[in-house]
C-alpha cells in the first residue's frame, strides 16, 4: 500500500490544493499533517516576535477549520511540533510513507528548511515532491525565465498580461483514504508563548481564519455586497469591511487560493459585468505575484540592507527611542499614530495606511526598514514574507521602485484620505 504525506503549510484549504490532488491520485493512503516549526515562534534579530498573536490566532483557527473539511471526507489533520526535519521524518517511519508531498517555497528562510526536510528523507529514501500553489500565473507559464524576469512591474505585468494564461483550479477533493487520525490537538497561545488575542470593537473587520471563512468572504465580497464592482474608488479607504476585499489574510495562509479567487471573479463578471473595479482587483493579485517571483530571483538579497540595489545607503542603526515612538504611535504625526494604534490594537492596516507609516519611517524618521518589515513580521494577521518584505524594500528606496525617493507627504495624505479626521478620531481617542 502506497502511504503518502501531504506536508500543509501557507496552503491550508482543500479547493485549487493541487498538492493534495497529486497525492490523493498516487497514493493508496494520504496523512496530512502540520507542523509547528520552533524557528516560527523565536524572537527575530530585529527583537520583535517571527509570529505575533494575531497571526497565530488566525493560523490556529484555520488549522481547524482544516481538519474538520479534513474529517468530512475520511481524514483528519495531524499536528507536530519542533523541527520539520526532525518530525516529519519520524512520522514517515511510524506509517512506512513513500512520498512526501508539499508546496514550494520560495524565500529563503523557507527553502532553508525544505532542504533541510528533502536531505533527511533522502536518507529515508523517501521521495520529496512540491509543487507551486500559491501565485495566480504558474512560474513556467510567464513569458520569461525566472531569472529574466523584469524586476520593474509594469514591464512584467503588461507582458504577462498579454502572453501568459492562467490555470484552471483542481476541484475539492470528495474523499481521502487515511489511517486513523487521532482528534486535532493544537497548541494555545499560551503555549506558543503569545499573549491572549482581545478583540476591540473599532476594528474594520474581526478575521476568522479558515478556509470556510475565507470562502464566505469571497461570496459575501463579490456576490452579496457586489462591493468589488466598487473596489478601484473604495480601496484607499480607511474605515470598515469593505473598502478593501481583506481577501489578504486567507490568501497569506493560503486558506484561499488566488487562482480561486480569479475564476469566481469571472463568473461574477459574467453576471454583472466588469469594469475598472473588477481588473484592479487581479492588478492586486498581480502584485502579489510580482514579489513572489522577486524572491525567487533574488532569493536572500531581498531580506538586505541595500536590498536589490548595489549602491543605496540607508540607516545602518536604529534609534530604540524613535522605533518604539512609532510602533506605539506616540509620534508628532497624528495619521501616522492613527494608523499604527490599529496595527498593534487589531493586527491590521489599510494598503493606504501601509505605504505612509513606511513612507514615515525610512525618509522621515530615517531609520533601518528592516526593523519596521520585522515589526509587521510580528504584527500583521496577514503578513506575507514576500509582499511585506518586497513592499518595505520598495518603500526604502531599495527594491523594485523604478523611481528614486520615493516620499509621501503625509499631512497631504492626510487630507486627501482623512479629510474629516474621522479615522484620527477613530484610533486616537
Amino acid at each position: 500500500m502506497k502511504t503518502a504525506i501531504v506536508w500543509f503549510k501557507t496552503d491550508l484549504r482543500l479547493e485549487d490544493n493541487e498538492t493534495l490532488v497529486k497525492a490523493i491520485a498516487q497514493s493508496d493512503q494520504i496523512i496530512a499533517l502540520y507542523c509547528f516549526d520552533d524557528s516560527h515562534f523565536e524572537i527575530t534579530p530585529y527583537g520583535f516576535q517571527k509570529t505575533g498573536s494575531f497571526r497565530a490566532q488566525f493560523l490556529l483557527e484555520s488549522l481547524l477549520d482544516l481538519d474538520s473539511n479534513l474529517r468530512n471526507i475520511g481524514s483528519g489533520l495531524l499536528i507536530l511540533r519542533g523541527k520539520p526535519e526532525v518530525e516529519i521524518p519520524k512520522i514517515v517511519q511510524q506509517f512506512r510513507v513513500q512520498k512526501v508531498f508539499a508546496k514550494r517555497e520560495v524565500a529563503y528562510e523557507e527553502k532553508q528548511t525544505e532542504l533541510l526536510v528533502q536531505t533527511a528523507l533522502f536518507k529515508l529514501r523517501c521521495e520529496f515532491e512540491t509543487f507551486s500553489t500559491s501565485t495566480l500565473y504558474h512560474a513556467e507559464d510567464l513569458p520569461f525565465s525566472i531569472k529574466d524576469i523584469p524586476d520593474v512591474f509594469t514591464n512584467f505585468r503588461k507582458k504577462t498580461e498579454k502572453d501568459a494564461t492562467i490555470r484552471n483550479i483542481f476541484g475539492k477533493p470528495s474523499a481521502i483514504n487515511s489511517p486513523n487520525i487521532p482528534p486535532v490537538d493544537l497548541p494555545t497561545l499560551e503555549d506558543l508563548c503569545l499573549a491572549p488575542v482581545s478583540v476591540d470593537s473599532r476594528a474594520a473587520i474581526q478575521f476568522k481564519g479558515g478556509e470556510s471563512e475565507g470562502l464566505h468572504r469571497l461570496n459575501y465580497y463579490f456576490f452579496q455586497s457586489k462591493s468589488i464592482s466598487n473596489y478601484k474608488e473604495t480601496r484607499n479607504g480607511l474605515i470598515g469591511a469593505d473598502y478593501s476585499s481583506k481577501f489578504s489574510a486567507w490568501l497569506a495562509l493560503g486558506c484561499i487560493s488566488p487562482r480561486y479567487i480569479y475564476h469566481e471573479l469571472k463568473n461574477f463578471e459574467s453576471e454583472f459585468g466588469a469594469n475598472d473595479s473588477t481588473y484592479w482587483l487581479v492588478f492586486e493579485l498581480l502584485w502579489r505575484d510580482f514579489f513572489r517571483f522577486m524572491f525567487k530571483k533574488h532569493q536572500s538579497k531581498m531580506f538586505q540592507p541595500s536590498g536589490i540595489t548595489k549602491e543605496k545607503e540607508i540607516p545602518k542603526s536604529v534609534s530604540e527611542k524613535l522605533l518604539h515612538s512609532w510602533i506605539n504611535g506616540t509620534l508628532d504625526e497624528d495619521f501616522i499614530n492613527a494608523n499604527m494604534v490599529e496595527l498593534q490594537l487589531t493586527g491590521f492596516m489599510s494598503n493606504r495606511g501601509r505605504q505612509n507609516v513606511a513612507s514615515y519611517f525610512c525618509n522621515d524618521l530615517k531609520l533601518d526598514w528592516r526593523y519596521g518589515a520585522a515589526y509587521f513580521e510580528q504584527q500583521l494577521i496577514d503578513y506575507d514574507e514576500c509582499s511585506n518584505w518586497g513592499n518595505w524594500a520598495y518603500i526604502a528606496g531599495v527594491g523594485n521602485d523604478p523611481r528614486e525617493n520615493r516620499y509621501f507627504d503625509i499631512d497631504k495624505q492626510a487630507g486627501l484620505y482623512d479629510r474629516n479626521s474621522a479615522y484620527r478620531n477613530l484610533w486616537l481617542t
